[in-house]
Parts: structure tokens; C-alpha cells; sequence
């Protein structure tokens, strides 16, 4: 998947690719990322457990799970945009239909965006600042009942599990 957490970002990206002799450098997945533990919390208590890909630099976000022919029910990647702010994602490169949980600066669930397209260059915001987008394989969110406003533990929100 292409990322960018800003419009603007994906506009200036798509000009950069349209000058003549420039093409997507990736053609493949990129190795797999460090992972960390995630825990969401539904409104009723229940703990979900999560071994998610950490992508924190901004090569690694461009390119997330792009060419993944999968994601495993307990797995995922969360994409750490450093500071609160609009997220846009899109589909491009992407084989296998995701859910995007945007989460918010205090680890609150902003959005779900629930079985996204393969291959689709629309784009899919978080509508509203948010510091984080997780992505789960597609399902998860309605298999597990996530809500908007459930509870994501991880470092990034300072309340680790």
C-alpha cells in the first residue's frame, strides 16, 4: 500500500512518479518489520492480543503491505505518524483486503474503514487528527465487534500493555 498522511503527500508523490524515467522503485514486499504487542480493549473488557509490523519511517509507510498476499488474524501493521494529524491511505499495490482502525493520540479507536478494496486508488481517511492507523487482516474488526472508541494499548500511546 502506498502511504501518505497527508493528501498533499500522495499528490506530490503521483507528480514525482509522472516525470518521465520515474517508476515505483518497489516491485515486492518489504522484509518484514520489527514487531511489537498491541492489545485492543473492547467497550465489554474483552482484551484482543496482536503481534503488529511497526512502520515508523516514511519508506516504510509508503510501501506497508503492499504485495502481501495475507495477514495473519493476530497480525498487523501500525503505521506511527509521530504526531497527531490527518491520515489518508490507499490500496495501491495492495493484494489482499485490509481493515484501517485509525486511533487517536490517547489510543481511542477514531474510525474503522472495514474490508478495503484491493488495488484501489481511492483514498480512505481517518477524518480527524490521529496518531496512529493500524492495519488488520479484512474481518477482523466485525470477528472481534471493534468499535469506535475502543481502547488500543501500545507504547506509542504511553499505556503499554
Amino acid at each position: 500500500m502506498m502511504r501518505r498522511s497527508f493528501l498533499a503527500g500522495a499528490a506530490l508523490l503521483a507528480a514525482q512518479l509522472a516525470l518521465p524515467g520515474r517508476a515505483p522503485a518497489q516491485t515486492g514486499p518489504q522484509p518484514k518489520l520489527p514487531e511489537e504487542q498491541l492489545v485492543i480493549v473492547t467497550r465489554d473488557g474483552v482484551r484482543h492480543d496482536f503481534r503488529v509490523e511497526m512502520a515508523l519511517t516514511p519508506d516504510q509507510q509508503m510501501v506497508g503491505l503492499m504485495f502481501r498476499p495475507g495477514v495473519g488474524p493476530a497480525e498487523g501493521m501500525l503505521f506511527d505518524w509521530g504526531a497527531p494529524r490527518e491520515s489518508a491511505m490507499w490500496m495501491r499495490n495492495t493484494i489482499t483486503s485490509l481493515d484501517m482502525v485509525f486511533i487517536r493520540a490517547d489510543g481511542r479507536i477514531q474510525r474503522i474503514a472495514e474490508r478495503t478494496v484491493p488495488q484501489s486508488l481511492a483514498t480512505i481517511e481517518s477524518r480527524g487528527p490521529v496518531r496512529a492507523t493500524l492495519e488488520l487482516a479484512a474481518g477482523t474488526a466485525e470477528r472481534l465487534g471493534l468499535r469506535v472508541g475502543d481502547q488500543v494499548l501500545q507504547r506509542i500511546f504511553g499505556n503499554a500493555p
